[in-house]
C-alpha cells in the first residue's frame, strides 16, 4: 500500500510536536504499512509486530470487559512503544525515548490517531453487514412428533437375586 501524503505529513507534524519521539508508523490492523517516519527501524517488521500486539490487546480488553481497544503502551529499558486505534482499519504506533513526557505522548498520539483514522476511513469502502441467508422454505407435509413408548425394565438389571 502506497504511503498517503496527508498521513505522512501528519506523522511528521506529530514528531515535531513531541520531544523525544523517534518514530511514527501508521499501519493497517493486518500489519501493512500505510505511512511511516521511522528512521533506523524496519517499518514492515514494526507493522507486523504491531498487528500481533494489537490482536492480543484486543482480546485482553474484550476478555476483561474493558470494551473496544483504544491504546497500548509498552515501556522498555530505553523508551516506549505506544499504539493507538486509528479508525476502523488502522493503528498508529509511536516510538519514544525514555525521557518523553508520557502524558504529552498520549495527548498528541490520541489526536494524531483520530486524524489518521478520519483520513484512512474516508478512503476505505464501508463494509455493509451481509444479510443472513434465509432458510429454504419447507414443502410438503409438516413433521409431527410421535409419542414415545415407555421403557421396559431389563430383568438382568433388577435388584432381585
Amino acid at each position: 500500500m502506497a504511503a498517503e501524503p496527508e498521513i505522512l505529513e501528519e506523522l511528521r507534524r506529530l514528531r515535531s510536536r513531541v520531544p523525544h519521539l523517534t518514530g511514527a508508523l501508521a499501519a493497517s490492523v493486518d500489519g501493512l504499512v500505510i505511512a511511516q517516519d521511522t528512521p533506523g527501524v524496519e517499518p514492515e517488521g514494526m507493522a507486523a509486530l504491531t498487528a500481533a500486539a494489537l490482536g492480543v490487546a484486543v482480546r485482553l480488553a474484550d476478555a476483561t470487559g474493558q470494551g473496544d481497544f483504544r491504546e497500548l503502551l509498552v515501556r522498555g529499558a530505553y523508551g516506549y512503544v505506544s499504539t493507538y486505534s486509528a479508525g476502523r482499519t488502522a493503528v498508529l504506533t509511536l516510538l519514544a525515548q525514555d525521557g518523553v513526557s508520557v502524558g504529552r505522548l498520549h495527548l498528541e498520539g490520541r489526536r494524531a490517531s483520530a486524524r489518521i483514522g478520519e483520513l484512512v476511513d474516508s478512503r476505505a469502502p464501508v463494509e455493509t453487514p451481509a444479510k443472513p441467508a434465509r432458510a429454504p422454505s419447507r414443502t410438503g407435509t409438516p413433521r409431527t412428533r410421535t409419542a414415545r413408548t415407555p421403557r421396559t425394565t431389563n430383568a438382568r438389571t433388577s435388584t432381585e437375586s
